[in-house]
């Protein structure tokens, strides 16, 4: 069977960061992060049917009176927690994963939308070491931490990106930058 006119779903690490490179405080906290009201939740949403969650930012979500995955998160989306500690029949109504990399090769070959990697940093870094990130949605918060949970974890590679659409949200000063990963 020719696959090569199959179009694979895209694995997008779609992320709020601070100015200064963090995607969470020192102690996971999200409270810096501003919504702008020109952002298009409704579109953003729309693209994905796939939620990829690292287990310390499933932990984090739940710690923040977020949704617990138990429940579906966003309706019409599967969300995926990534997990060597978590057991899967203490949590029935989750799909958990504990390795990564072929569970989401997998994914990218099935139909559907595209794939939203939502976090964390961690689960990002290995991802795109595999070389199963396509691309980088970064919306640059106008606000500096000082210190937290970095975008790109060390050690790291080199990953080169090619600018694919940027928006500034005036309201807020928030930029959006969408990037491809360039292979």
């Amino acid at each position: 069977m020719d696959t090569s006119s199959t179009p694979t779903r895209q694995v997008r690490y779609s992320v709020a960061m601070s100015l200064d490179g963090y995607i969470a405080g020192p102690n996971g906290e999200a409270d810096w992060i501003v919504m702008d009201p020109d952002v298009d939740i409704a579109s953003i949403y729309a693209r994905f049917d796939t939620l990829l969650i690292g287990r310390k930012t499933y932990d984090a979500m739940k710690a923040m009176g977020g949704g617990t995955g138990e429940d579906t998160m966003m309706p019409g989306v599967t969300s995926v927690v990534f997990s060597r500690t978590m057991k899967p029949a203490d949590h029935p109504k989750l799909t958990i994963v504990s390795d990564a990399e072929p569970y989401v090769r997998d994914l990218k070959t099935k139909p559907g939308k595209d794939i939203w990697l939502w976090g964390g940093g961690e689960l990002f870094n290995s991802l795109l070491e595999a070389g199963l990130v396509d691309g980088l949605d970064v919306g640059v918060i106008p606000v500096l931490l000082g210190g937290g949970i970095p975008l790109l974890p060390s050690p790291s590679s080199i990953a080169k990106l090619v600018l694919r659409k940027h928006r500034v949200f005036e309201k807020t000063g928030t930029v959006l930058l969408e990037y491809d990963v360039a292979r």
